[in-house]
């Protein structure tokens, strides 16, 4: 009896340990993002692959600040001809403008976290809480090589998988 109560011990020990294991790093964003400066075009330089961008290149957003909103419009060549959409962004109360909420369909919201920023506003990394989308986006439709890869630096060590970092054709 003894040993079937250690054996059961064991067992959940392992299963327990295991599973502790495969945590997550917890994603954080930045403090703040002033609006007003994040406003404007952002090209999209490389991203986790979405099924809404399949076939999609030349990918563009421009952020316009609206009343109670931003307004999204972006813009791609889907097998090459125009493909845009517009939507809209809530920034979430409380967040300092680093946590917006999307949508293009309603009543359907995505989470947009702002994760990492240049202190010049010349690139953003953008994702979500469950690390589930991922966006390198900068001002300008290029980005030195070398500060690209100490961006996917930093992005491995917040617990995304460098391989399904895919660049985007601009």
């Amino acid at each position: 009896m003894k040993n079937s109560i250690k054996s059961i011990f064991l067992t959940l020990g392992i299963a327990t340990g295991s599973v502790a294991c495969d945590v997550k790093p917890v994603l954080t964003t930045v403090p703040s993002v002033d609006l007003n400066r994040y406003l404007g075009t952002w090209y999209e330089l490389a991203s986790y692959p979405q099924f809404f961008e399949r076939g999609c290149t030349h990918v563009k957003a421009t952020y316009t600040l609206k009343e109670d909103y931003v307004e999204v419009y972006n813009e791609s060549l889907k097998d090459g001809k125009p493909n845009n959409i517009k939507g809209k962004a809530f920034v979430v109360p409380n967040t300092g403008n680093s946590k917006l909420k999307v949508q293009f369909f309603w009543p359907f919201k995505g989470n947009y976290w702002i994760i990492d920023l240049a202190s010049d506003y010349s690139w953003a990394i953008v994702s979500d809480p469950k690390l589930k989308t991922l966006w390198i986006l900068s001002r300008t439709k290029t980005m030195d090589t070398e500060l690209y890869n100490s961006l996917l630096e930093k992005l491995v060590l917040k617990g995304f998988d460098k391989n399904k970092i895919i660049k985007m054709v601009q």
